[in-house]
């Protein structure tokens, strides 16, 4: 089977996560959206998504198009598959999926001439950056399950120390001296994935393909860390995608890291305000603060964005794409894409300055920033630049 995963309108909500990669990329739980809809399907995607993407995230030659702000499960999965040619699966106002030979279904306006299929079961839309925290524990037992159903954990070292038996680990995967609590949801190590001593780790929690968990840290559930990437000091309730660092002392909770970020040691972010207040966070569409509807929310961080030694973020703080945050005191709490600076005030990161870093970054890892990258990031410049009124 092939499919090709579409942005809705949740593609403009979901900025800056977005601005970088199309909506069924966004990871969560231990998968990203389109990897899980892959999964339940055995299919090869594609992405239907914003043109200078396009290059990146290319589309395939497919007749079932879905949602990519949609995440699966078994009931969504089965009324998929019963749809036939011309028809469209719809819950109230919204497109779930659909079947066609005959379109080009990026206008979905053509979807008007197709037959309704409406679904009533409830399932996991992702409309807004907090979404991604909020659903992570879900999204990581569904995921935990479909991975490693049939399958038999690699065995770690008896030095470790372990509660209950949602636990597995892939090949390679290495933990010593360290405990691991699954009675309250499921954990799981990717190949090749290290603990290192010392370490203590409550599920729900996903350590993906190549990724570090330094000595000492203490990870609680609902936490997610993306492949290739290094954590320690205190974590909670936080998706870091992949290709990101948070290696040093400090605490990170009901947060989302994009790729290719840097967290200094000692940096802390609030995730509960003074008052017990709802939380509000920066919408990009509305380009004012949104309310949230939560209590606690702390930082969401665009792809390449870093913030030096002992940095204070504020309750519900959004760092644009480049962001480079430095200096004392609590900045704004939202922070432009390329903007350069903390609590003193911001400049602009030039985007000559900041493809120079990002190329460093990228040899640290054996990889290469390639023109389709700088193009990527080279729009996203241009495309923010109203966002940047210093």
């Amino acid at each position: 089977m092939k499919i090709n995963l579409f942005d809705d309108k949740a593609w403009l909500s979901l900025r800056p996560l977005t601005l970088t990669r199309p909506v069924a990329d966004l990871r969560l739980g231990i998968l990203t959206i389109a990897e899980k809809w892959a999964k339940y399907l055995e299919a090869d995607f594609g992405f239907i998504t914003q043109g200078y993407l396009q290059t990146k995230y290319p589309s395939i030659n497919a007749s079932l198009y879905i949602n990519g702000a949609v995440c699966p499960d078994e009931k969504l999965i089965a009324a998929v598959h019963k749809l036939n040619a011309e028809e469209v699966l719809i819950k109230e106002d919204m497109v779930i999926a659909y079947r066609t030979e005959k379109i080009d279904l990026d206008k979905l306006h053509a979807l008007t001439q197709f037959k309704n299929i409406n679904y009533l079961a409830a399932f996991t839309h992702i409309q807004y950056p907090e979404d991604i925290f909020k659903n992570n524990h879900a999204e990581l037992v569904k995921d935990f399950a479909i991975i490693t159903k049939g399958r038999k954990s690699a065995t770690l070292s008896s030095t470790n120390t372990f509660l209950g038996d949602q636990f597995f680990a892939e090949e390679g995967a290495k933990a010593e001296c360290s405990t691991f609590n699954s009675l309250h949801g499921p954990i799981y190590l990717g190949k090749n994935a290290e603990v290192w001593e010392g370490c203590h780790i409550r599920g729900s929690f996903a350590l993906c393909d190549n990724s570090q968990v330094k000595m000492g840290a203490k990870i609680y559930g609902q936490t997610t860390i993306g492949p290739h990437s290094r954590v320690g000091g205190e974590i909670n309730n936080a998706v870091i995608w992949g290709y990101s660092s948070k290696g040093h002392e400090g605490y990170l909770g009901n947060a989302v890291l994009g790729q290719w970020c840097n967290i200094g040691a000692d940096s802390n972010n609030s995730n509960l305000k003074n008052n017990y207040a709802e939380v509000r966070l920066w919408d990009y569409e509305k380009e004012s603060f949104r309310k949230t509807g939560l209590q606690f929310c702390g930082l969401i961080m665009a792809d390449h964005a870093k913030c030096a030694i002992n940095m204070m973020f504020n309750t519900g703080t959004v760092a644009g794409v480049s962001a480079n945050i430095f200096g004392a005191g609590f900045p704004r709490n939202f922070i432009p894409d390329f903007a350069w600076g903390g609590a003193h005030g911001f400049e602009v990161y030039a985007l000559t300055k900041m493809l120079e870093t990002a190329e460093k970054v990228f040899e640290r890892r054996a990889m290469v920033l390639d023109e389709v990258e700088k193009a990527i990031l080279a729009h996203v410049f241009e495309e923010t630049k109203r966002y940047r009124r210093f």
